[in-house]
């Protein structure tokens, strides 16, 4: 997945230039595809904070009813911030929590000692 995501970060970086309408109908669709593996992965592991952020870039980008801004100079932020945000996700190391090795520990009943059993 991280090939594909660091695909997506590539055309909204490229997107900031000039290019034909074909192009950002592409990038709509990538993007969206994108987006949709994101969130489907995040519901399944029930980080929902992450999965509405990518809600809201799907609505912003979706190819089936698509928001036109019009103005070159408002899509230039979004790509950059969509295109960070695909990076960040990409490259995010995610830590594992750390497993102390449950080992049984062996408990030894212990033997009382008794002044009779003292050698002298």
């Amino acid at each position: 997945m991280k090939p594909f995501l660091i695909a997506c970060s590539i055309c909204c970086f490229v997107a900031i230039l000039k290019l034909p309408i074909e192009f950002y109908t592409f990038l709509r669709t990538i993007v969206s595809l994108g987006v949709t593996l994101l969130i489907y992965s995040w519901i399944k592991q029930k980080n929902y904070y992450l999965a509405v952020v990518f809600l809201l870039v799907l609505i912003l980008f979706n190819p089936l009813l698509p928001i036109h801004l019009h103005r070159k100079s408002i899509w230039i932020p979004l790509d950059i911030i969509t295109g960070l945000l695909f990076l960040i996700i990409a490259f995010y190391k995610k830590s594992e929590p750390v497993k102390q090795d449950e080992k049984a520990t062996e408990i030894l009943p212990v033997q009382k000692t008794y002044s009779r059993d003292r050698i002298v």
